[in-house]
């Protein structure tokens, strides 16, 4: 399958309290990470599947974002606004990952897409 996951993260008031659930649930471990003034943000790698993170920034609401692959984040951010996506935020650089693109699609599904830095 060509554009895979490969990504996702929740966005939780409680990042505490999540890292404790998910730990206890799936014996997942995190990484803190020191974002700055963005805060902590928590990541974490299962045995097999996408890895993901966590974070708790004020005012968002709790939810979770599946990011897809892709090989060129501006040309793929410019075919889903062709296609009816509405672009909340990016295309965006991650310093030292890549880039990314939040998108709702035309039936209201909030995604991400990625590209990574190259190596």
């Amino acid at each position: 399958m060509s554009n895979p996951f490969v990504h996702i993260e929740l966005s939780t008031p409680d990042a505490a309290k999540a890292k404790a659930f998910y730990s206890e649930l799936f014996g997942w471990t995190f990484t803190d990470n020191d974002m700055g003034p963005a805060g902590i943000y928590s990541t974490f790698k299962p045995s097999t599947g996408p890895g993901g993170g966590l974070y708790s920034m004020p005012g968002m609401p709790t939810f979770w974002l599946a990011y897809v692959g892709v090989e060129d984040i501006n040309a793929s951010t410019e075919k889903a606004k062709s296609l009816g996506a509405t672009v909340h935020m990016g295309p965006h650089e991650i310093p030292n990952i890549g880039w990314m693109t939040i998108l709702v699609d035309p039936t209201g599904a909030t995604i991400a897409i990625f590209q990574p830095k190259s190596a």
